[in-house]
């Protein structure tokens, strides 16, 4: 084994057991305001949480992070795509930011898209889980809505391409 491919594994090995010790919040069941229809994604950024409606002023919460301060965004978008464990290719803003990653960034443990993705139709935008789930709670992303990957896959099995979003302050 040479010791770049040791130093690799060992990485790895880190990597992972930083990412298993994450502070995990659950998703839970509450009682929101508002007349959000059924079956609605509401991200309330302010509170970095995603509701997911559920009728009878209902919603499962999931904790989040959200944009970083210049990169937030508001308004609705819909789910035009599902994706699992996916490949990633950095947007050109983050290119900018970070010209040292590479075009695309396939499904493991280095790719900041997690186990899931949820694609919008505004932009390059998705609600995604992470790599990084020291995050969630945080202004911390692009503009992406990171959650963790629990989470997303519990999110990801109960909404369909044409869910509306909707992103409040």
């Amino acid at each position: 084994m040479t010791r770049l491919h040791r130093l690799y594994l060992f990485s790895a090995l880190v990597l992972g057991a930083w990412s298993a010790a994450a502070p995990a919040e659950a998703a839970r069941l509450e009682l929101v305001g508002g007349s959000y229809a059924p079956g609605m994604i509401v991200i309330r950024t302010h509170e970095r949480r995603l509701l997911l409606t559920l009728g009878n002023g209902e919603a499962v919460a999931y904790p989040v992070a959200v944009g970083k301060p210049g990169k937030q965004w508001r308004g609705f978008a819909r789910v035009d795509g599902k994706y699992v464990r996916p490949a990633w290719s950095p947007p050109d803003e983050v290119k900018r930011d970070k010209p040292w990653m590479p075009a695309v960034i396939p499904p493991g443990p280095h790719n900041p898209m997690g186990e899931r993705a949820l694609t919008l139709d505004r932009g390059e935008y998705a609600i995604h889980g992470t790599n990084m789930p020291n995050s969630i709670g945080k202004f911390a992303s692009y503009g992406c809505i990171r959650m963790f990957n629990s989470d997303i896959i519990d999110l990801y099995e109960r909404v369909s391409v044409g869910t509306v979003v909707l992103v409040e302050p």
